[in-house]
């Protein structure tokens, strides 16, 4: 498999006290290259506008790209930017289209991007939640645009809900959205009832949760769905603050319940897209944790 980091998404500052922080990345990225030596690392290029502007109003893509000369610059009450934070993001999308392009043109089934800032609060037109460009949806987009697909699967089992992705793809039949996260958490949307045009699916997993619900939950309402989508392209919203271990929610996954939902969609990415996965790293807030827990995730990428 290809894993895409660029080393500006370090250079993201949001302020010492900020859970969204370089040390996520650098933690990531340690414990992959200790337990994958043989990992096919390629830099993340840059997003171009165009490719932004297929899912963000230009207002939000030059809010975002405003110069900071220094210190930081805070966008909405948890979601801040610093010098080096307009170049992170632009690396941070350009990762998900350059992984895209990778699995379409066979150079390997799967893909993960290493990056930060995450992505799936971003709306169309509005920053959120940690969140500047909506990464994933920049690479639905590509993938649907560029490389003509008709059934493009986005999952998120970040443990808050990815309403960006939502909002962006919810009048569009190309792109399905599958969803599990706690209910009562930030943003606050992703019931049940919101259905879009039939192609969104969300299910809420309430506090305390552990993997057995985890699991039965995908295996029962979610994973069903998805396979009767037939995806061309499965895009994964790598959330792990799900993990018990996690600060800022309340669920109790581990790093098995990880590996076994990214071995349930690499499943189903055979039968109807020819085994093609790309994933992108959203959250996960416990430095160690998140280490484990994308070591697994990845290892069942590799499988």
């Amino acid at each position: 498999m290809l894993a895409y980091p660029h080393p500006a998404c370090l250079e993201h500052d949001t302020g010492p006290e900020h859970p969204e922080r370089a040390a996520r990345l650098r933690a990531v990225l340690d414990a992959l290259r200790r337990a994958y030596p043989d990992l096919a690392w390629l830099e993340a290029p840059a997003a171009r506008r165009g490719d932004l502007l297929r899912v963000h109003a230009a207002a939000l893509v030059d809010e975002v790209l405003v110069p900071v000369p220094a210190g930081l610059r805070r966008l909405d009450p948890d979601t801040v930017v610093g010098p080096g934070s307009g170049r992170a993001a632009l690396h941070a999308a350009g990762a998900g289209i350059a992984a895209v392009d990778a699995v379409m043109s066979g150079d390997d089934e799967t893909a993960f991007c290493a990056v930060r800032p995450p992505g799936h609060h971003a709306t169309g037109d509005a920053v959120m939640g940690f969140c500047l460009f909506n990464n994933v949806a920049v690479a639905a987009a590509h993938a649907r645009d560029r490389h003509g697909l008709e059934r493009i699967a986005i999952v998120d089992f970040d443990v808050h809900h990815g309403n960006g992705t939502q909002a962006i793809f919810q009048r569009d039949p190309a792109v399905a959205y599958f969803s599990s996260h706690q209910s009562g958490l930030f943003p606050h949307t992703g019931s049940v009832h919101e259905r879009g045009m039939g192609n969104v699916h969300n299910v809420l997993l309430p506090p305390g949760s552990g993997g057995f619900r985890f699991r039965n939950t995908w295996l029962d309402t979610l994973l069903p769905g998805l396979d009767a989508f037939r995806p061309q392209l499965v895009l994964v919203s790598a959330g792990f603050d799900a993990h018990l271990a996690d600060p800022l929610a309340d669920l109790m996954l581990d790093a098995d319940d990880f590996a076994w939902i990214t071995a349930e969609l690499r499943t189903i990415a055979r039968r109807h897209g020819a085994g093609r996965v790309v994933s992108l790293l959203e959250g996960g807030y416990n430095l160690d944790a998140l280490a484990e827990c994308t070591v697994a995730h990845v290892g069942a990428l590799r499988d």
